[in-house]
C-alpha cells in the first residue's frame, strides 16, 4: 500500500506484525513477570518458525554458541566463522565483535541473518555478545561491562579465535549500539585501536532529554518501539542516582579520535534523531562519521530482513563500509568526514 498524504507507513509485514502481537502493560510489569515475559519473546526470537521475519542464516558461515570465561563471570556468545569454502581455515581474519539490540529483551540468535553473512561475505569472525539482560538490579552498566570484557578478552587470546587484533571493528543495533558506541570510547581511552563502528537505530541517550528529540514525539508509538518501552527501558538502564550522562554517548565531552563511524538510521523510529544528532556530534568532534537513511524503515529493522525490505539494504552497506575499512590502511582519524 502506498502512503497516504507523503505521510511514510511501515512495510505491509511489519503492520500485520503489530496487529497479531498483544502489546504487554509495561507500566505495571513486575520483576518476575519481565523474566516471564523475557524469556518467551526469547524464545520465539530463537525458533525456527521466527526466521521467516529474522531471516535465513549465510549458508558459508558456521555458527555455533561458544562460552567465554572471564574473571569474575562467565558469558555465552554466539560464534560466526566463514565455512572452509570461505576462507574459514584462515588464521588472522578480522574480528567483528556484535551487539545485538533489545534492553530488557533479546538474544544474540535474532542477528544470524546479517551477522551470518557478514562472517562469510567479509570474510571474518563475527563475535555476539549475549549480554545481561536490563532488569532490577541489573543496570545497562553490566550489559556495557559485558560487551568491553569480551572484546578485550578475544583480542588477548586472538590467536586461539583465529583473527588479527588490528582488524578489529565493533557493530550494535539499538541498546546493543549503545554499548558498541561506549566500547569505542573506552577502546580510545585504552590506547585499542579499532578500525570502525557501525551504529544501527541507536539509543544514545539516557539522560533526562532523552525524550526531548522531535522523533521521539513523531513515533511515539511506532510499530516495533513505543516511547512506553523506552521509558520502561530508561527506568531499568539508569536506576536512581546513577550517572545517566555515563552511558549516553551523544553527552560524552570528547568525540574525537574514535573509529570512524557507519550510522544507519530507520526513518520510523523514536530513536531516530538519537542517530542523526550522534553522527552530527561525531563529525563536529573531527571523527568521520557517515549516516544513512532507510524510508518507511522501523525500529530494528536489520534483525527483520523477511518484514522490512529495505533491511538488504542496509545490510548491503555495512558489509561495505566494513570490507573498506577492515581491508585497507587506517585512515587519519582527524579528518572529518561527512555526507549521507
Amino acid at each position: 500500500m502506498n502512503d497516504i498524504a507523503g505521510v511514510e507507513r511501515p512495510p505491509l509485514g511489519i503492520r500485520l506484525l503489530h496487529a497479531l502481537q498483544k502489546e504487554p502493560d509495561l507500566s505495571a510489569m513486575t520483576a518476575e513477570e519481565l523474566v516471564t515475559f523475557r524469556e518467551a519473546v526469547n524464545r520465539k526470537r530463537a525458533s525456527r518458525l521466527a526466521r521467516v521475519i529474522t531471516g535465513l542464516p549465510d549458508r558459508g558461515a558456521v555458527i555455533r554458541w561458544q562460552e567465554v570465561t572471564l574473571s569474575d563471570r562467565g558469558l555465552r556468545v554466539r560464534v560466526y566463522r566463514p565455512s572452509p569454502g570461505r576462507g574459514g581455515g584462515n588464521v588472522d581474519l578480522p574480528l567483528v565483535l556484535h551487539v545485538h539490540g533489545g534492553g530488557f529483551v533479546g538474544t544474540a540468535a535474532q542477528s544470524d541473518w546479517v551477522n551470518s553473512h557478514l562472517a562469510a561475505r567479509l570474510p571474518a569472525v563475527v563475535v555476539s555478545v549475549e549480554h545481561r539482560l536490563l532488569a532490577p538490579g541489573t543496570p545497562l552498566p553490566a550489559a556495557v561491562d559485558d560487551g568491553w570484557d569480551v572484546l578485550r578478552h578475544v583480542l588477548r587470546h586472538a590467536v586461539e579465535w583465529g583473527v588479527d587484533p588490528a582488524l578489529t571493528a565493533v557493530f550494535g543495533e539499538s541498546n546493543g549500539a549503545m554499548i558498541a558506541a561506549l566500547a569505542a570510547i573506552r577502546a580510545r581511552e585504552s590506547g585499542l585501536l579499532l578500525r570502525a563502528q557501525v551504529l544501527v537505530n541507536p539509543a544514545l541517550d539516557l539522560t533526562e532529554t532523552a525524550f526531548d528529540y522531535a522523533s521521539m514525539a513523531q513515533h511515539a508509538n511506532s510499530p516495533t518501539l513505543t516511547v512506553a518501552q523506552m521509558r520502561l527501558y530508561q527506568r531499568l538502564a539508569v536506576p536512581p542516582g546513577m550517572d545517566a550522562r555515563a552511558v549516553s554517548p551523544l553527552h560524552a565531552d570528547d568525540l574525537n579520535g574514535l573509529a570512524p563511524a557507519l550510522v544507519v538510521v530507520p526513518t520510523l523510529d523514536p530513536l531516530a534523531d538519537h542517530g542523526r544528532r550522534y553522527a552530527a556530534r561525531l563529525r563536529e568532534s573531527g571523527t568521520p562519521a557517515r549516516l544513512t537513511e532507510h524510508p518507511r524503515a522501523t525500529h530494528g529493522f536489520v534483525s527483520m530482513p523477511g518484514a522490512v525490505p529495505r533491511a538488504k539494504a542496509a545490510r548491503a552497506e555495512i558489509a561495505e563500509f566494513l570490507r573498506e575499512r577492515l581491508a585497507g590502511p587506517v585512515a587519519s582519524r582527524s579528518t572529518k568526514a561527512g555526507g549521507r
